[in-house]
C-alpha cells in the first residue's frame, strides 16, 4: 500500500467557481466512499459462500470483457484491515460497503453462516476502531444461484427469501450499524438482468423484468417493515436508485413522449410506490400496451411504501431521447414507440458516458420537488478513464479529480437550490471487477495492480482527501 503527498495542486483540478460551491457545504455532510461485494471481495468458495448468479453468469462464454471474474477480485476478503486503512487515510467519515448474500446465507435459505458473517462482524469493528461510520447495503446484484434457479426475482418468492436473510444480518450487526440500505439499484437487477440479458443471469423478457422491479420492491418494504421493528433508536433505512435525468432531444411530441417513457420506466416505476404508493398510470399504460402487467396484489403498495429515513442517489450521466429512429421510423424493430437516446455531444469518460455535472444538479433539484421530505444521500458517483501509473503505481488521474470536482460542485448547487443533500460517496474505494466490463474500467481512487493486489492512492483519492479537509475546515 503506497500513499503520494499531492503532487498536483487542487487549483489545476478544480475551478474557482466549483472550489466556492463546494466551500458551501457544511460541516455535518457527510464524505464517503463505496465499494460493491461481489467487485472487491474474492474468496468465492471459501468458508461456506456459495456460487451467486455474477458467479454463474461470468461463466457464460462472451458475457464477460476477456472471461474475467470475481474469485479474487481485489482480495478484500483477506485484506480487508489494510483497506480499512486506507479508506481512514482519505479521510472520509462513511464507508458504505455491501453483504454478500450467498455468503450469509448459503443457498438462499436456512440459518445463518457463522464463517461468513464473521468477515462483516469485523469489518464492521475495524471500521468503529477507525472512526468510520459503517453504511450497509444488503443487496448488491449477488443473488444465490439456487433462488434464481427457482425463479429469481421475477418470482414472488424471493421477496421474502430476501426479507428472510436481511434479518440475519440486521439481528447481528443492529447494535452498531445505523444505516441501512436495502437494494442498490433495482432498475439494473430488473432491466439489465432480465430484460437486455447484459448483466446477470442474463435473461431478455420483459415481463419478467417488471415482475422483478415490482418483487425487488415489495423485499425492500419487507425487510425494512421487519428490521424497523426490530431496530434500536437512531437507526435509519432506505434504499439506493441509479437515476439520471430524461430530456426530449426537441420540443416534438413524440420526442417529448419519448422522454416521458424514459423517465417512467427510469425513475417514476421505483419512487411512486415508494413514496407515494402507487405505480404511475402512464408508465402501467404504456406496458399493457406491450402485454405486460406489473404483479400488484392487496397490500403490496402499503408494504412497499413503508416509511424512509433517505434516499440513496447514484447518478453517472444524464441522457435526451428521441421518438424517431435514425431512418425516420417512430417504431422500432417489436412495433413498440421509438425511444432513442441522442448524445449531447459533450465529453465522455472511458464508459462512453457524457460528462454532465448540471445534469447531476437538475436530477437532484426535481427529485426534491417531486418527492420532498426524503432526505438525499450520493450513494455512488465517479468515472472511469484510462489510468496510466508511472513507475511507482502512481496515477495522475487528474481527469477523475476534475469529474469529482464538477460533479460534487454540482451537488453543492442543488442544495442551495433547495436539495435535502446531506452526503456525498465516491464511486469506487478501489479499481474493481466492473460487471461485464471485467477488469478493463477503473473508477477507483485507489489503484489496484491485481497481479500483485498493491493498493496506490492516485491523485483523486489524494484531492478528495484534501477537499474534505478543506470543506472540514
Amino acid at each position: 500500500m503506497e500513499t503520494t503527498d499531492s503532487a498536483t495542486t487542487t487549483s489545476a483540478i478544480t475551478t474557482s467557481a466549483q472550489s466556492a460551491l463546494i466551500g458551501t457545504l457544511p460541516a455535518t455532510f457527510r464524505w464517503g466512499v463505496a465499494t460493491a461485494s461481489y467487485q472487491i471481495e474474492g474468496a468465492a468458495t471459501e468458508d461456506g459462500r456459495t456460487p451467486s448468479i455474477w458467479d454463474t453468469f461470468s461463466r457464460v462464454p462472451g458475457a464477460i470483457d476477456n472471461g474475467d471474474n470475481g474469485d479474487i477480485a481485489c482480495d478484500h476478503y483477506h485484506r480487508m484491515p489494510e483497506d480499512v486503512e486506507l479508506i481512514g487515510q482519505l479521510g472520509v467519515d462513511t464507508y458504505r460497503f455491501s453483504v454478500a448474500w450467498p455468503r450469509i446465507q448459503p443457498h438462499g435459505r436456512g440459518p445463518v453462516n457463522e464463517a461468513g458473517m464473521a468477515f462483516y462482524d469485523r469489518l464492521v469493528d475495524e471500521l468503529l476502531g477507525k472512526g468510520i461510520d459503517p453504511w450497509l447495503t444488503l443487496y448488491h446484484w449477488d443473488l444465490p444461484q439456487e433462488l434464481e434457479d427457482a425463479g429469481g426475482w421475477p418470482a414472488r418468492d424471493t421477496a421474502y427469501r430476501f426479507a428472510d436473510y436481511s434479518m440475519l444480518v440486521f439481528d447481528r450487526l443492529k447494535d452498531r450499524v445505523r444505516n441501512w440500505t436495502t437494494l442498490n439499484e433495482p432498475w439494473c437487477s430488473a432491466m439489465h438482468g432480465y430484460v437486455h440479458g447484459v448483466m446477470a443471469p442474463g435473461r431478455r423478457d420483459l415481463g419478467d423484468g417488471i415482475a422483478a422491479v415490482h418483487h425487488l420492491l415489495l423485499g425492500h418494504g419487507l425487510a425494512t417493515q421487519r428490521m424497523r421493528e426490530a431496530a434500536p433508536e437512531a437507526t435509519n433505512f432506505g434504499i439506493t436508485l441509479n437515476m439520471g435525468t430524461a430530456d426530449p432531444a426537441t420540443d416534438s411530441e413524440v420526442d417529448r413522449d419519448a422522454a416521458r417513457r424514459a423517465d417512467g420506466l427510469g425513475v417514476r416505476i421505483y419512487l411512486d410506490p415508494l413514496v407515494k404508493a402507487q405505480y404511475p398510470a402512464d408508465v402501467v399504460d404504456d406496458l399493457a400496451a406491450q402485454n405486460v402487467r406489473i404483479p400488484v396484489q392487496d397490500g403490496d403498495l402499503a408494504i412497499i411504501s413503508a416509511p424512509l429515513d433517505f434516499l440513496g442517489v447514484n447518478y453517472y450521466f444524464g441522457q435526451q431521447y428521441s421518438g424517431v429512429e435514425e431512418d425516420g421510423r417512430t417504431e422500432d424493430a417489436d412495433g413498440n414507440p421509438a425511444n432513442r437516446a441522442v448524445p449531447f455531444g459533450k465529453p465522455t469518460t472511458a464508459m462512453g458516458w457524457e460528462i454532465l455535472p448540471e445534469k447531476f444538479t437538475q436530477l437532484l433539484t426535481r427529485l426534491s420537488e417531486d418527492y420532498p421530505d426524503l432526505p438525499m444521500f450520493i450513494t455512488e458517483n465517479g468515472s472511469a478513464f484510462e489510468d496510466v501509473p508511472d513507475a511507482s503505481g502512481f496515477v495522475d488521474d487528474q481527469d477523475r479529480a476534475a469529474y469529482f470536482s464538477s460533479h460534487i460542485a454540482a451537488v453543492a448547487a442543488a442544495r442551495q437550490a433547495g436539495a435535502d443533500v446531506r452526503g456525498y460517496f465516491a464511486w469506487s474505494l478501489l479499481d474493481n471487477f466492473e460487471w461485464a466490463y471485467g477488469y478493463a474500467k477503473r473508477f477507483g481512487l485507489v489503484r489496484v495492480d491485481y497481479e500483485t493486489q498493491e493498493r496506490t492512492v492516485k491523485q483523486s483519492g489524494l484531492w478528495f482527501r484534501d477537499t474534505i479537509a478543506r470543506v472540514r475546515g
